[in-house]
């Protein structure tokens, strides 16, 4: 059985290629067909024009949907880890319900573009990277409040690593964004797609692309570190007939209301 056949550990897995598959794929596009400069474009700018936005748009939602899987199997397992532990179940709990947002905030990237509807495109930047980058803290603590009894030290180091990559990242893009739509550069740079590296902003520009890019891949990353944890997990659904039949018929009803009486639950 071969590594990524152990238990769920698929789940990450695919969520990680997928993903960056989808920003590969829709960058090469882009640049083929000129859309944008080969030299790191922004990831929301590969995504702008048809068809790579056709591409990255249908890839990302893909995308959300192996998100919320993956973040749902890790909630049930460290539910089933420390069932008896308040403080980890409430944590538990918080981080699906930021890990459920980021995803939404995805979905958001996907469908609303930077260049159509600018101010949704960054409503969903903040819910996928900010509220994400909360999850991720929150999955850090829980990995360092389970060792060494249910997690092991290296895991919580390498979570803790790319928690703070990620932080950098937002950091970098945070500031260099500020810089370079403060008015300085010009004005509706949200729309232009193409610099030359003679241009006001060109650096600002560049740095705040190189961290978008950085703090992508950091968030993959974080996925990587489930692995391991997901090769000893597995899940099955059990299937509860209510009834032999699947429609109803009045005498049913009256059959059932009249057990339910006999029996003293009315």
């Amino acid at each position: 059985m071969w590594w990524f056949q152990q238990g769920l550990s698929f789940l990450p897995v695919a969520l990680v290629v997928w993903s960056a598959a989808s920003f590969v794929f829709s960058y090469i596009t882009a640049i083929v067909l000129h859309h944008v400069d080969p030299l790191v474009p922004y990831i929301s700018d590969t995504g702008t024009i048809p068809p790579e936005r056709c591409l990255f748009g249908i890839m990302l939602n893909v995308s959300t949907f192996l998100g919320i899987a993956t973040m749902y199997v890790r909630y049930k397992q460290v539910s089933a880890l420390s069932p008896e532990n308040p403080k980890i179940l409430r944590l538990n709990k918080l981080g699906l319900l930021l890990g459920w947002m980021s995803c939404f905030g995805l979905c958001i990237i996907a469908n609303f573009q930077k260049c159509v509807l600018y101010y949704i495109h960054v409503l969903g930047a903040c819910l996928t990277f900010g509220v994400g980058s909360i999850y991720m803290l929150v999955q850090t603590i829980l990995s360092y409040l389970m060792q060494p009894e249910l997690h092991s030290k290296d895991i919580f180091w390498a979570r803790l690593a790319v928690f703070l990559w990620s932080c950098s990242s937002i950091l970098s893009m945070f500031v260099s964004s500020v810089v370079l739509y403060s008015g300085l550069y010009g004005q509706n740079l949200v729309q232009k797609l193409h610099w030359d590296a003679q241009e006001r902003g060109y650096t600002p520009h560049i740095i705040s692309t190189v961290s978008e890019w950085s703090l992508a891949f950091s968030f993959l990353s974080f996925f990587l570190t489930y692995i391991r944890d997901f090769q000893k997990i597995s899940l099955r659904a059990v299937v509860s007939l209510q009834g032999q039949t699947l429609h109803e018929s009045p005498g049913s009803f009256r059959a059932e209301e009249q057990a339910l009486l006999i029996a003293g639950s009315i």
